[in-house]
């Protein structure tokens, strides 16, 4: 019985409940605390004011008087120290803020007293200011200004609008999926990132934004050569470093010049953005006024064309195109003082003033006329720059509507034209187009200075997008309504003296456009700059690529410092690329890797329906995504194969590398939604009935025994499990600890990670099961009981041998072992007992050569054919050879047999030696009798032993209680005490008559049992047994002394109980003399066909 101490306790104030029967006032507050108020029995603060704090929020926070409770929360008043009160929770809520930590700049950070005295800013940023303005300024950006009208005058006005449709519907479809991911909770700073990271995973949020990062790099790399483009070809072309000193190669020319300049401002901007991103943020206002202001200008230069076109005579020889840098009339002669007079241009074709000279054939043979380069919206010219003109390097621009006569002309005079500069394609030009319709994550990347970033970021997004391509479509008609065709097709002005195509068009002049995108196209620079490496850091904080772990560092105040120099190392590798067109399609990729994903991100978690999927954003679908996604995956292949195979290997290896590498992030992502939605249909799968035989493969269920130190004590048979297995199917280790669930949870937790541990270093892939339970073979059956999941459940258990039962009194030891196999059979379950266990080769081990020898006695449903075999498929056992051995009796044909089974082995595909053992009628030996003698007396001795335990304990009047030790042997534990307690027995009073009558009846029965022990005669049925396991041993040990494992049949054990110690005995003679056996007990069903 439990025994209560009544300590009676002072009332200190009685209270109206004193009357109520069974309430009774509880004093909680600790020794020596004292309150004001007698009646006061919660914590305040002196003011009436309940003092809480939580741990579960910030536990250093913890008040010293532990008063966490107050009259309304009693019944809770235990558990506050783990669970915070609700009203607490929402406060600590409401003051929460997702800017991320570090993100001060430099000028704040120089002056310690300022930052102290500075209160950190609540977000304050609109859906204007936060979100519309800084999408417009990343999405419109170089293309617009220097490559769309290049792209109408190929593609023509229909393949153009394609083109920008394709890309903007595929921008729009991320961006709903993007607000819906963003809505569905809190984004902290990291946008993109951070929204792909937590919804598919540590290993897709690490190669899609590593893609994301280089996207962003390569972006900064196009804008800064577009700024160097608009700098030498329109603004000031003397600037240009390298000359030509052939006309042919003027391009690689104009190429190195921006190699050079582009390192330069490279290096400005890194200085830029390195001092001080504020600095950066100041201007970014100004580089979108800016871009308003030149994408105005064009509008009003359209509107103007209708009434007043502007005066851009384009000069053509026949139907070809020239350059008019080199020339300032167009003519062949002109009229001076009444004289008839060369041009220059005369002087270019005929390299002689004189009229009589001989010139170029096709100049001579065709007329030099002047066109309007810029007809107006109201000329008609928008029929023909409906179709497309595709070029290849080298050709020269013709307007196929003007009359020519072919004539062959001098190469000499090939500077004079106006030619493609590369070879196009519609594959190419969306390459090319795609980079001006990205830049749609600028406001989630603000996620962190938005008031109210849910109802902001869709907002003010699609808002962008939808506006942009407006302007992008709109653009692409007016273009085509406005410009003549060559000129559209003059990538870079020549034949309007070099000024900007996209400029002829502005109102009131084209250095409106010059200078407005040489500015935008240094700010977007800037900010792909100032992101870049801001990303990176992200990544490399989050520890999923260890590699990266160094660029997660930086400067005092947070500035990515490592992360911005590999940024501008990247940056460079772009740089030295040096052409525009090939450096769009590039980030093309990564960008449209990184829309992917996004859209897979929100179909996934739309499919799976997750109780955390509740996006604010309700115009979303799957079926939009799914769309969005395939229509990436489409322009990706479109625009450029190889680059985007090239992408998808990038995103592959750093896929596979986190996988690799492990990374132990839980971010409750998708991934883990859909793996578990899968495991879920393959289990019910499962469910629709048994697997067939050709199915069958050994799932284990391993138990292991800890000793008290909760060390695995058998560790080989992980090693065993490990081979067995081979990485495939189910494996399951588990392990009973002995005790209160409540109690020992703490030591079920560590036995757990112990075995975890244990399965690391053995290579095992399974999970782990302890049980905690009062008697440890209730534990085992629990456990061969419950384990698995529905299909996925063990078919087969692994135990270990019960070493040194002999050597024990306490029958313990052995018991649980037989109680073990007799669970195993009742369940239909296999059996694996490897003995000797400690001898078996670990996994760094290779048996060069040797045996595995299978001893058929009995057939078992074919597990002794099939375990061999799996065995081999592992490195260990791989060069060892199988040998059948069975057993024929005086009756068998023993020849016949041996046919049979090569036979049988054959069908089954199993290449082994067979082997026909004959055991001929052999009369019971003296040898077999005398130790079935032996055994059957240490049986009975042993009984009289714990007998006359049992009565010493009696007379010591002690009852162990066994709840109060915690037994850490588990499996067939040698310390599991099978105590049979009767009251009478701890209740007795023992007086000292009652005492010296028990001694003297002890000292009559013992002699008594000796000498029944001496006089004992063996029973014949274990006779019988002794004698089968004598001469199975002796013919097992001649055959196979010096195989590397034997495998035999497991004998049952018996149905009377009171022969499992002789069952235990007759399994140590069956196996003596063999250094590695493997004692199996097939599960009563076929687990091996010869058919396919």
């Amino acid at each position: 019985m439990h025994q209560f101490t009544v300590v009676p306790v002072k009332d200190q104030n009685k209270s109206d409940y004193d009357s109520l029967e069974g309430v009774t006032l509880v004093d909680y507050r600790e020794a020596g605390h004292c309150s004001g108020d007698p009646n006061d029995t919660v914590s305040s603060d002196g003011h009436g004011y309940h003092k809480e704090d939580s741990p579960f929020l910030n536990k250093t926070d913890t008040l010293k008087g532990n008063e966490y409770y107050d009259r309304n929360l009693a019944l809770f008043e235990e558990e506050l120290d783990i669970r915070p009160k609700v009203s607490s929770l929402l406060s600590r809520l409401a003051n929460y803020t997702n800017i991320t930590q570090g993100a001060k700049e430099h000028e704040e950070a120089e002056s310690a007293e300022v930052s102290k005295k500075r209160r950190p800013k609540s977000p304050s940023m609109g859906t204007l200011m936060g979100v519309y303005l800084p999408c417009l300024q990343n999405i419109f950006g170089v293309i617009l200004f220097l490559r769309l009208t290049w792209l109408v005058g190929i593609a023509g006005v229909l393949q153009s609008f394609c083109i920008v449709f394709m890309c903007c519907c595929c921008t729009m479809l991320t961006a709903i999926s993007m607000s819906a991911i963003a809505t569905n909770g809190v984004v902290p700073a990291g946008g993109s990132y951070f929204m792909i990271s937590r919804s598919l995973g540590p290993e897709f949020g690490g190669a899609v934004g590593l893609c994301f990062y280089l996207g962003t790099t390569f972006a900064g790399a196009m804008y800064i050569l577009g700024a160097i483009e608009i700098l030498l070809a329109y603004i000031f072309p003397s600037a240009a470093i390298f000359t030509p000193a052939e006309p042919h190669e003027e391009t690689s020319a104009m190429l190195n010049s921006m190699r050079i300049y582009g390192t330069i401002f490279l290096t400005l901007m890194c200085l830029v953005v390195f001092i001080g991103v504020k600095y950066v943020n100041k201007f970014a206002s100004l580089f979108l006024v800016c871009v308003i202001l030149s994408i105005l200008s064009i509008y009003v230069g359209v509107i103007k064309s209708a009434v007043l076109p502007p005066e851009f005579k384009i000069c053509m020889l026949g139907n070809r195109t020239l350059s008019r840098n080199l020339f300032d009339v167009c003519a062949k002669t002109t009229v001076e003082n009444n004289l008839t007079v060369t041009t220059k241009l005369w002087d270019l074709f005929c390299n002689s003033k004189n009229q009589t000279h001989t010139c170029d054939e096709y100049f001579v043979q065709n007329n030099v006329t002047e066109i309007q380069g810029i007809p107006g919206v109201a000329s008609g010219i928008i029929k023909e720059n409906l179709w497309s003109s595709y070029m290849t390097k080298g050709e020269m621009l013709q307007k196929h509507a003007l009359s020519s006569v072919e004539a062959s002309g001098s190469k000499r005079n090939l500077p004079v034209y106006v030619f493609a500069d590369i070879t196009t394609t519609f594959t190419l030009l969306v390459g090319i187009f795609f980079p001006s319709v990205t830049g749609i994550m600028a406001g989630s990347n603000r996620s962190g200075d938005l008031k109210d970033a849910q109802k902001s970021i869709p907002i003010g997004t699609i808002l962008a997008i939808a506006t942009t391509s407006i302007i992008y479509l709109s653009s692409v008609v007016l273009f085509g309504a406005c410009i003549e065709g060559v000129v559209l097709r003059d990538k870079y002005g020549d034949a309007v003296n070099n000024n900007l195509v996209v400029g002829t068009l502005a109102w009131p002049s084209p250095w409106v456009i010059v200078i407005g995108s040489f500015f935008s196209t240094c700010g977007a620079g800037l900010q792909s700059l100032t992101g870049a490496p801001r990303l990176l850091q992200a990544i490399a904080k989050d520890n999923i690529i260890p590699f990266l772990r160094v660029f997660g560092n930086g400067k005092v105040n947070g500035e990515p410092t490592w992360a911005l120099l590999l940024t501008a190392i990247i940056a460079e590798l772009g740089i030295l690329i040096a052409s525009l067109d090939m450096v769009a399609p590039i980030l093309s990729m990564f960008f449209l890797m990184c829309y992917l994903f996004v859209n897979l991100a929100c179909a996934v978690q739309t499919l799976l329906q997750t109780p955390n999927w509740r996006p604010r954003f309700k115009y979303y679908h799957w079926a939009l995504s799914f769309l969005g996604m395939s229509m990436c995956i489409a322009l990706m292949f479109i625009s450029s194969w190889y680059y985007a195979l090239v992408a998808m290997v990038i995103a592959g290896m750093i896929y596979k590398y986190i996988e690799y590498q492990g990374a132990e992030k839980e971010w409750g992502d998708g991934i883990r939604g859909l793996s578990l939605s899968a495991a879920r249909y393959a289990l019910l799968r499962l469910e629709e009935g048994p697997p067939h035989t050709k199915n069958w493969r050994p799932q284990l269920l391993v138990m292991l025994k800890l000793d008290e130190d909760l060390h695995v004590k058998l560790p080989r048979l992980l090693t065993f499990a490990s081979q067995l297995k081979a990485g495939k199917g189910l494996t399951i280790v588990g392990s009973v600890i002995q005790g209160n669930f409540l109690e020992n949870y703490g030591e079920a937790q560590a036995a757990e990670q112990t075995i975890k541990n244990m399965m690391a270093i053995e290579k095992v892939k399974g999970f782990c099961q302890i049980v905690v339970s009062s008697k440890v073979r209730e534990g085992i059956a629990h456990l061969i009981q419950s384990c698995g999941l529905g299909g996925m459940k063990h078919n087969s258990v692994v135990m270990g041998w019960p070493y040194g039962w002999r050597q024990s009194e306490d029958p313990r030891a052995w018991k649980t072992f037989i109680d073990t196999v007799r669970v195993t059979t009742a369940g239909h379950l296999a059996l694996l007992v490897p003995k000797n266990v400690s001898f078996y080769p670990s996994n760094h081990e290779r048996f060069t050569e040797g045996h595995i020898d299978v001893w058929w006695i009995v057939h078992d449903g074919g597990m002794l054919m099939l375990l061999p075999f799996l065995l081999r498929q592992h490195k260990v056992w791989k060069k060892c050879k199988m040998r059948i051995f069975t057993v024929a009796q005086m009756d068998d044909n023993s020849i016949q047999m041996k046919k049979d089974l090569a036979t049988f082995l054959y069908h089954l595909r199993i290449e082994a030696e067979v082997e026909v053992v004959e055991m001929h009628g052999s009369d019971i030996s003296a040898y077999t009798y005398e130790r079935t003698l032996m055994m059957e007396q240490r049986s009975q001795m042993l009984r009289q032993m714990r007998l006359s335990k049992t009565e010493r304990e009696r007379e010591a009047q002690l009852v162990k209680d066994r709840n109060s030790i915690i037994h850490q042997g588990n499996v067939y534990s040698d310390e599991e005490e099978e105590v049979h307690v009767y009251p009478d027995k701890i209740q007795m009073t023992w007086t000292k008559e009652k005492c010296e009558s028990e001694r003297h009846r002890n000292r009559a029965t013992t002699p008594n049992s000796f000498r029944e022990l001496i006089s004992i005669k063996p029973d014949q049925s274990n006779v019988r047994r002794m004698h089968t396991a004598v001469k199975l041993n002796e013919v097992i040990v001649n055959r196979s002394h010096d195989a590397k494992l034997v495998l035999l049949n497991m004998p049952g054990p018996p149905k009377n109980q009171d022969g499992d110690e002789n069952y235990m005995e007759f399994l140590e003679v069956l196996t003596e003399g063999l250094e590695r056996v493997l004692l199996v007990r097939g599960g009563g069903c076929e687990v091996i066909t010869i058919y396919s």
